[in-house]
């Protein structure tokens, strides 16, 4: 089991910042990637970034060149750095954590925490 703290949201002027942090505890050896979705109201809930670990780094192509996904492997941390924030931003972020065992992947959710671009 893996357990996913966040932090970090909060409500911001369009262009501004923020910055989630997502603290991972638990079974951490297995995870082989981790990243965060968000979720707007009426609609589904989308990646927006994540880290494969070893592997790669994606991005959501509306956030390319304005948000950064990034790892402390000391702290058991992952990051999002927001920058150039949008109305259209605004949703309720999730951190997710990943693991494949035996061809099935498991999933592991944080509370979401929320994030809204208002003037």
């Amino acid at each position: 089991q893996v357990q996913l703290v966040e932090s970090g949201g909060g409500l911001v002027q369009p262009g501004g910042s923020l910055r989630l942090s997502c603290a991972a505890s638990g079974s951490i050896f297995s995870i082989n990637g981790m990243g965060w979705y968000r979720q707007a109201p009426g609609k589904e809930r989308e990646l927006v970034a994540i880290i494969i670990f070893g592997y790669s780094i994606n991005y959501e192509d509306s956030v390319k060149g304005r948000f950064i996904i990034s790892r402390d492997n000391a702290k058991n941390t992952v990051y999002l750095q927001m920058n150039s924030l949008k109305p259209e931003d605004t949703a309720v972020y999730y951190c997710n954590a990943y693991e494949w065992q035996r061809g099935a992947r498991y999933d592991y959710w944080g509370q979401g925490t929320q994030v809204t671009v208002s003037s």
